[in-house]
Parts: C-alpha cells; sequence; structure tokens
C-alpha cells in the first residue's frame, strides 16, 4: 500500500505533535484524520529516522526472501512432478 507520507514525515508529525499535543491541528495541517494520526503513532511511535529505515530495509528484505522462498518450493514441485513421470 503507498502512503502519501514517507516514514520520515510521519515521524515529523509524530515530534511536532508532542509539542502541540493536539491531533486535530495536526490533521488540519497535514490533512490526515486523527484516526490515521493515531496509527502512525502506534506504528512509528518512539522510532528516530534511522530505525525507519533500517525497518523499510528489513521489511523489503523480507518481502524478497519470501518470494525466493516461493519460487523455490514452486522448483521442487515442479521437480518432483517430472520425476513422477
Amino acid at each position: 500500500m503507498k502512503r502519501r507520507f514517507s516514514d520520515e514525515q510521519i515521524i515529523g508529525m509524530i515530534e511536532e505533535y508532542k509539542e502541540v499535543e493536539k491531533a486535530r491541528e495536526l490533521g488540519w495541517k497535514y490533512g490526515i484524520s486523527d484516526a490515521t494520526f493515531y496509527k502512525y503513532k502506534a506504528n512509528f511511535g518512539g522510532m528516530n529516522v534511522s530505525n525507519a529505515k533500517k525497518l523499510q530495509a528489513l521489511e523489503d528484505e523480507s518481502s524478497l526472501l519470501k518470494r525466493m522462498l516461493v519460487a523455490t518450493i514452486l522448483e521442487i514441485v515442479a521437480f518432483k512432478e517430472l520425476a513422477a513421470i
């Protein structure tokens, strides 16, 4: 799912929230609902930018490894079918 804001921007919003302490004001400023802000806060609260980048890199690597696993499993199934012939 494509997000409208980058991880760095979301973390900046959360830092700004610590100063303003009103999610509604941030919602008006950035054009998001209170629920969206609180979802961002639940996912990124307590993180800094470097942690968010590391998390994104790990998620990308995990996705790649899952695709590689599926490809390998499909190859194994195909070889078993060939061997049964």
